[in-house]
C-alpha cells in the first residue's frame, strides 16, 4: 500500500474525560484505573491495560539512563520476545534504586496480575512512577491489582490515564484513525504521564500505545523507534533524564487491517507527537510552550544539536518566562555546539520577528509578542538543507517550587 492510499486523523484529550480517545478506543483492549492508597491524595494510582487479541504482538523502548528502575529491568526482558498480554502500572512510587527487593516486587506484581488474568507472568509488563528510593507498599499494590482486574472495561481508558498521573495536572490521551489499502479502518490509541524530568531518552514518561492493526512485532518495533525518535526524544523540558521511562506499543489485530509499516509509523508518530506536546503543555510550572526549530543545517544531527542546546539553556528559558526575546542567549547556546555554521551567517526569528540577522542585530526585539503561550524560535544556520524541532518550555518560579518540595 502506498502512502497516498492511507487516510487518517488524530484527536487528543488533555483532560482524560472520554473513554473513546485513548487506549481502549482500538478494538481488543480493556483497561482500568483504581485507587489503591499508594498516593497520599487518595486518587487513582493503579492502572491495567489488557490485550484480548487475537494478536499479542508488542514492542517497547526504555530509558537510556544507566540507573534503571526495577520495572524497566523486568519489562525489558519480558517484551524481548515481541509479546505482551498486559501492562500493569502504578503511580505513587518509582520502585527505582530499591535493590533486589525492588526487583522481587516488580516480579511479584507481574505474577499477581498474570494469576488473576490467567496469563504467564513473562507476558505481563510492569511500569512504575513516583519518588525514587522507596519500597512499594506491596499489600496495597496487590490489593489494587485485584481491584483493577475486577474493574476492567473496554471504555475505561480515561480511568487508566488518570491513574498514572504524578505531578501531572491533567491526563493525556490521543487517538489516530486510519485505513489500510483495502479500506479497512484501524485505530492507534495512547495515554501518557509526565510533567517534570522531561528529557531524552524518551523524556520522563510512561506511555502505553494500543492498536487494533494486525502487524507483527518487528514492524511494531520499527514503527515505534521511528516515531519516538522525532517526538518523545525531542521533548526536552528540563534536561533531566528519568530512571523509569517506558513506551509500550501493543497490537491486538482485532480490526483485521494490515497497513504498511511506513504508513502505520506515520499515524503512530502523530499520536506520539500529540502526547509529547501535551506533556510539554503540562510541564511543571510552565507558562510558555516553546518550539525551537533549526533550519538549513548541514545534517539532521546538527539541527537537533543546535536546537537542543537552546532548549537546555536556563538563561534562554528564564528570559522567555520574563517575556524577553533575548536572542543573544539563543546565539550563545548554539555557539557551544559542534554543529557546522559560520557565526556571521546565523539568523534567529522569534514569533515571526527576525531579531538576529547574519549573526548580528536584526529587527527590533520590541516587535516580538511573547504574551501568548506558544513561542516559536527559528534558527537558520545557512549551512545545508536539514531541519529538526525540539519542544521545551520556560523555566518558572513555579517549577522551582514544585521540585524543591517534591519529596517533602
Amino acid at each position: 500500500m502506498s502512502a497516498e492510499s492511507t487516510t487518517g486523523s488524530t484527536t487528543a484529550s488533555a483532560t482524560g474525560t472520554t473513554g473513546t480517545t485513548g487506549i481502549t478506543a482500538p478494538a481488543g483492549f480493556r483497561a482500568a484505573g483504581v485507587a489503591a492508597g499508594l498516593k497520599d491524595s487518595g486518587g487513582r494510582d493503579v492502572a491495567l491495560v489488557v490485550n484480548d487479541g487475537p494478536s499479542k504482538a508488542a514492542a517497547a523502548v526504555f530509558t537510556r539512563n544507566r540507573i534503571t528502575a526495577a520495572p524497566v529491568l523486568w519489562s525489558r526482558q519480558a517484551v524481548s520476545d515481541g509479546r505482551a498480554d498486559a501492562v500493569i502500572l502504578n503511580s505513587g512510587g518509582a520502585n527505582a534504586c530499591t535493590g533486589p527487593e525492588g526487583f522481587r516486587n516488580a516480579h511479584t506484581t507481574a505474577e499477581q496480575t498474570a494469576e488473576l488474568l490467567g496469563l504467564s507472568a513473562a507476558d505481563v509488563l510492569v511500569c512504575s512512577t513516583g519518588l525514587i528510593g522507596l519500597q512499594l507498599p506491596m499489600d496495597k499494590l496487590l490489593s489494587g491489582i485485584r481491584d483493577a482486574v475486577d474493574a476492567l472495561s473496554d471504555d475505561a481508558g480515561a480511568d487508566a490515564a488518570h491513574a498514572i498521573m504524578t505531578t501531572d495536572t491533567v491526563a493525556k490521551q490521543a487517538l489516530f484513525t486510519g485505513t489500510d489499502g483495502s479500506g479497512r479502518t484501524y485505530r492507534i490509541g495512547g495515554m501518557a504521564k509526565g510533567a517534570g524530568m522531561l528529557a531524552p531518552g524518551l523524556a520522563t514518561m510512561l506511555v502505553v500505545l494500543t492498536t487494533d492493526a494486525d502487524l507483527p512485532a518487528p514492524a511494531l518495533d520499527s514503527a515505534l523507534r521511528a516515531a519516538t525518535a522525532v517526538t518523545f526524544d525531542r521533548t526536552d523540558s528540563d534536561g533531566c533524564m528519568s530512571t523509569n521511562d517506558t513506551v509500550i506499543l501493543m497490537a491486538s489485530g482485532a480490526s483485521g487491517a494490515g497497513p504498511e509499516t511506513v504508513d502505520f509509523a506515520s499515524g503512530l508518530t502523530e499520536v506520539c507527537l500529540s502526547l509529547a506536546q501535551q506533556l510539554i503543555t503540562d510541564a511543571e510550572g510552565a507558562s510558555h510552550d516553546i518550539a525551537i526549530t533549526t533550519v538549513n543545517a548541514a545534517t539532521v544531527a546538527d539541527a537537533e544539536t543546535a536546537a537542543r542546546a537552546v532548549a537546555r539553556s536556563n538563561l534562554f528559558k528564564t528570559a522567555i518566562f520574563g517575556n524577553d526575546p533575548n536572542w543573544g542567549r539563543v546565539l550563545s547556546a548554539v555557539g557551544t555546539t559542534d554543529a557546522a555554521f559560520e557565526p556571521d551567517r546565523i539568523d534567529v526569528t522569534i514569533n515571526g520577528v527576525q531579531v538576529c540577522r547574519n549573526g548580528g542585530i536584526g529587527d527590533p526585539r520590541e516587535n516580538v509578542d511573547l504574551a501568548p503561550r506558544a513561542v516559536n524560535v527559528e534558527i537558520d544556520l545557512h549551512a545545508g538543507t536539514e531541519s529538526a524541532t525540539i519542544w521545551t518550555n520556560d523555566l518558572t518560579t513555579d517549577y522551582v517550587h514544585e521540585n524543591s518540595a517534591y519529596s517533602s
